[in-house]
């Protein structure tokens, strides 16, 4: 009984990742899964967490894709913007010229960008990628999604790409899934540092 139990448990699980997965990099289903509100022209569902509310951000350490190591807590007291990417991932490279003016843009405003590349085993087409769109910001080669995890406990990823913005105090305080506007990226960010000054 409780081996068919374990096998009916384990076939919602795959279930649901096999849906996930087949919604991730579309934005498609992802919709009315969020607290906050679709802005933009339609493509980004944003959730915002008012400043008394943020749960605390994990602290993401790993590997970069240069080899060295890399950590948000050198970036302490910055605003971080934190996005979840891959090179096969068509919304991914739609976003990333918006998200590299917003990290160029930003950069003399205490905004740090970092990246967290997933589900890509080489990271030399990660590399590659970057190195053709111009992305100077780093990021984490997270082989098995334990960076992406970290955020269970606050906003947590549904699909690819997710951006998270953490404010100057290391609080989560809002996350898009999908693809995102350097405009809406911009005026989320100016939101988060005006709600923690």
């Amino acid at each position: 009984m409780a081996t068919r139990r374990g096998a009916r448990v384990l076939a919602a699980v795959a279930t649901v990742l096999v849906v996930t997965t087949l919604s991730a990099c579309s934005g498609a289903g992802n919709r009315g899964t969020t607290t906050g509100f679709v802005s933009g022209d339609g493509s980004e569902a944003i959730t915002t967490v008012d400043a008394a509310d943020r749960e605390k951000a994990p602290v993401l350490e790993g590997e970069g894709l240069d080899g060295r190591p890399l950590s948000t807590a050198d970036f302490a007291g910055k605003t971080i913007v934190v996005n979840l990417w891959g090179p096969w991932c068509p919304p991914c490279r739609a976003e990333a010229p918006a998200l590299d003016e917003v990290a160029q843009e930003y950069a003399s405003k205490d905004v740090q960008f970092v990246g967290i590349l997933t589900r890509t085993k080489d990271p030399t087409s990660a590399i590659a990628f970057n190195r053709n769109k111009g992305i100077t910001y780093p990021s984490f080669a997270d082989q098995g999604g334990k960076l992406e995890l970290g955020f269970n406990d606050s906003l947590p990823t549904l699909a690819i790409p997710t951006t998270w913005i953490i404010d100057s105090e290391g609080r989560v305080a809002a996350r898009v899934i999908d693809k995102i506007s350097a405009s809406t990226l911009a005026n989320l960010i100016d939101d988060v540092q005006k709600s923690t000054a």
